[in-house]
């Protein structure tokens, strides 16, 4: 199976090419330009490269959240379109468990952290069994001092991956609890992680494939807080 992933939720931008698990070839930007502006430039050049097109590609894939707001409303947009276009089956991952896979080789308990402001961090709990990530818990949006509270009890080290890895550090370094960063070149959020979340699970449509932002946007709590003011 050949699988097109996109990954847009946070900072930086990748698409990537998996074949039956095999990475093929994988392009990332982290860049001022936004999303939109690079994710499909991104796509085609690879395509093009690899002397493939949308015609050959057996699965549209894409992080579909937690994450940036716009990141993931552009990423899911994206996906929507080609799946529309080209008549394509698409599946929505979690964007926490595409990240949980760059702990292959590490093994162990995986904990993807992406900043969510407010001294919060999206995450989730990962285990590596039989060379893939179990989950241990649902996504959530947690506070450091919970999740530092919840790994104490589970008395084990962890690997942390994503862009909030220095956040989540520097707190349970002070919590004195052991834990490792993953290298820089696994720490980041990339598509081949969503390519391999993806690979078994439920295809839709795309008319049915939607964003899952686990919380408002500020702005929407904004509002929320002005009407509690107000009334």
């Amino acid at each position: 199976m050949l699988i097109l992933a996109f990954e847009s939720s946070a900072k930086s931008a990748s698409v990537a090419l998996v074949r039956d698990g095999r990475l093929l070839s994988q392009s990332m930007q982290c860049s001022a330009l936004t999303h939109s502006r690079t994710l499909l430039p991104m796509a085609e050049d690879m395509l093009k490269n690899a002397e493939l097109s949308l015609r050959d590609v057996d699965l549209l894939a894409v992080a579909h959240g937690p994450g940036s707001f716009t990141g993931i409303r552009i990423g899911v947009s994206t996906v929507k379109g080609l799946a529309w276009g080209a008549q394509k089956p698409c599946v929505g991952v979690s964007t926490l468990e595409a990240m949980a896979w760059h702990g292959l080789a590490a093994g162990g308990l995986v904990c993807p952290v992406m900043d969510a402001r407010r001294a919060q961090v999206y995450n989730a709990l990962f285990r590596i069994e039989d060379g893939r990530p179990v989950r241990l818990c649902p996504d959530r949006a947690i506070s450091l001092e919970e999740l530092a509270r919840e790994l104490r009890g589970l008395g084990e080290g962890v690997l942390l991956v994503g862009d909030g890895s220095e956040l989540t550090a520097r707190f349970l370094e002070a919590q004195s609890l052991p834990f490792r960063v993953a290298p820089d070149n696994l720490v980041w959020q990339d598509a081949w992680g969503v390519a391999m979340a993806a690979a078994g699970k439920r295809a839709v449509g795309g008319e049915e494939l939607l964003p899952v932002y686990l919380r408002l946007s500020q702005a929407e709590r904004e509002r929320q807080e002005r009407m509690v003011k107000e009334g």
